[in-house]
């Protein structure tokens, strides 16, 4: 009997297992999600509260309040009501329950695990992650409010592929298109980062997205400075993330510290330097700062033979001592 009850344990315990496994797997950035990815700084449990907050607030300004869950709720006690006794409304209810479990797991947002350190993935589902995000921005920048202490940026996620080159550059080939296909032109550039991958290189990754764009229309022309879009490539083990967005370089690289920050801060720094304006001349020369070093150094070899002679009495006769120290040399 009691080997028959230890075995029984073993079962459970095996399978206990079997789940955790499962819904480790479930959880995990996979080719196919949108959403947007975050990065922070050594804590991602504060970051994803604080993004649930955030996103849920402007998601609610944009969409609406979430009722996908209310809805379902009021359609399965009609059900269980009208279909209590027949053996296929019973069949019915069960096939409604599954629908509503699978359903409550599928929320407008959802953390996932992204696979890097400091970088959390929340998938999005019935809305547009690079127009919420770039709302979210445009607020912040207008404004000038933190609402975030964690959260450094939020980039945009529109679409993933498989992270090998082939497969990146048939999947951008058709991404691309909406943007920079004639007659449709614009100025451009290429973020891109790998994290935990080593399938490609960013050098490769830039040429081949460029010759894209140049197939797509010769007349799209690369701007470092201020371009109409941003291409981000955002590369995590072997799932390739990708976005096109508008205002990169205005909002800071999507980094919600940044924008939050004043313009108008710099600005007040000058009132306080006009009265080190003197001292300004010196350090606006390279070469110039060799001569306070000479100086120090006199001063030095100036400061020694006067703590000689102090020993002598008085002060006078320190600096007529030092006098002829000099001439020796």
């Amino acid at each position: 009997m009691s080997e028959a009850v230890d075995s029984k344990k073993r079962h459970r315990k095996h399978y206990g297992g079997q789940r955790n496994k499962r819904q480790k797997v479930s959880r995990e950035l996979e080719v196919g999600m949108q959403g947007i990815l975050i990065t922070c700084n050594m804590n991602e449990r504060k970051c994803t509260s604080e993004a649930y907050n955030l996103l849920n607030e402007y998601a609610e300004k944009l969409y609406g309040p979430e009722k996908f869950a209310d809805g379902q709720d009021s359609g399965s006690e009609q059900d269980a009501n009208e279909e209590e006794d027949d053996a296929e409304a019973a069949l019915k209810k069960e096939v409604t329950q599954m629908r509503e479990s699978t359903a409550k797991g599928q929320r407008r947002f959802q953390a996932m695990e992204s696979g890097a350190n400091n970088v959390v993935f929340i998938r999005t589902q019935n809305l547009e992650p690079d127009h919420l995000v770039h709302h979210i921005l445009q607020e912040l920048h207008a404004t000038k409010k933190k609402k975030s202490r964690v959260i450094l940026r939020m980039l945009p996620v529109c679409g993933t592929c498989k992270a090998f080159p082939e497969d990146m550059e048939k999947y951008l080939s058709s991404f691309l298109e909406p943007f920079f296909k004639a007659p449709t032109q614009a100025t451009y550039q290429i973020a891109f980062k790998a994290r935990n991958s080593s399938h490609n290189k960013r050098d490769d990754v830039i040429k081949t997205l460029a010759a894209l764009v140049g197939k797509l229309n010769p007349k799209n022309k690369v701007d470092l400075t201020n371009p109409e879009l941003t291409i981000i490539v955002e590369v995590i083990k072997s799932v390739c993330c990708v976005s096109v967005v508008k205002d990169y370089i205005l909002f800071r690289k999507f980094n919600l510290q940044e924008v939050a920050k004043n313009d108008g801060a710099p600005s007040q720094e000058p009132k306080t330097t006009p009265a080190a304006s003197s001292d300004k001349p010196p350090q606006a020369d390279q070469e110039q700062p060799e001569q306070p070093e000479k100086k120090i150094g006199e001063c030095a070899e100036a400061a020694e033979p006067q703590t000689e002679a102090s020993g002598n009495g008085s002060a006078e006769q320190s600096r007529t001592n030092t006098t002829p120290a000099k001439g020796v040399e």
